[in-house]
């Protein structure tokens, strides 16, 4: 994507991936993020689109996994070694799939949560707490709510404001379409893009939704098994074939099943 790297925010080169010291979950898997770039993971479930997130976070060993081959550079240094608030103190941060919000807490108190790590002032934080309102004018409506009695898409909406009030130059975003109804996908992915263009915020995001994943991406890459089985620019992997066959649902008249289809055959065609 980028030459030798030089303006990639974050490198991941080559890792391995191992749970409870035996189950080989990623393997080998390469992938950067350009400066201000948004990237997308895509696979279908249990593919190890989670797996490459929580790697880059340092959020695997809570679930007894650990990366155990390659390195992970986030602007310019490794990190695969540092705890998770160290990497959100440097700008990355990760916005969980399922949302996670506290759900005894408001709306408003959620989102004051992602400034924990932050020591410029609550004159800075307020004014941060007035942009999210902005991107998100339902949660303004919503701030003195409590988190469990929102909607999904709100308390997808708080989730991706909490990350931003830490200040992040990354957001890693884990399967923001799940549950949503396509009208709040479509306005999830909107303040994405809004983001990115405004407040410069670099994405990768895994998402099983392919179709809204490439339309808002600038780069892709596609996993399997745990392995990368091709990437590309967003506009060139929605019109490769094999991509539409698979992932998007379009094909012709002799359309295969997708679990019919020797994986084999499917990677020689890919990476020829």
């Amino acid at each position: 994507m980028s030459e030798n790297g030089q303006n990639a925010v974050l490198t991941v080169n080559n890792i391995e991936v191992i749970y409870d010291h035996v189950i080989l979950v990623l393997k080998g898997v390469s992938l950067e993020v350009p400066k201000e770039g948004i990237v997308a993971i895509l696979g279908a479930n249990g593919a190890g689109k989670t797996t490459t997130l929580k790697a880059i976070s340092n959020l695997l060993r809570a679930e007894r996994g650990e990366v155990t081959k390659g390195s992970i550079e986030f602007k310019g240094q490794r990190v695969d070694r540092l705890n998770p608030n160290d990497l959100v103190r440097r700008g990355c941060i990760q916005v969980m799939e399922g949302r996670h919000c506290f759900e005894h807490l408001t709306v408003e108190e959620n989102l004051l949560t992602g400034a924990f790590t932050r020591t410029d002032g609550r004159g800075a934080i307020a004014a941060d707490l007035e942009l999210v309102y902005t991107y998100f004018p339902r949660l303004k409506e919503r701030r003195s709510s409590l988190a469990g009695y929102i909607s999904g898409g709100e308390q997808q909406m708080t989730a991706v404001g909490r990350a931003l009030m830490s200040r992040p130059d990354m957001i890693l975003l884990d399967e923001p379409s799940m549950g949503l109804a396509p009208q709040l996908v479509e306005e999830i992915f909107e303040n994405v893009k809004r983001l990115n263009e405004d407040e410069k915020v670099s994405f990768l995001l895994a998402e099983q939704n392919t179709n809204i994943a490439l339309k808002f991406a600038h780069y892709g890459y596609i996993l399997e098994n745990g392995r990368v089985v091709m990437d590309g620019v967003a506009s060139t992997l929605r019109e490769n074939e094999d991509v539409k066959e698979f992932y998007l649902g379009v094909a012709g008249d002799n359309r295969k099943s997708f679990k019919n289809v020797k994986h084999y055959k499917r990677r020689k065609r890919w990476l020829s």
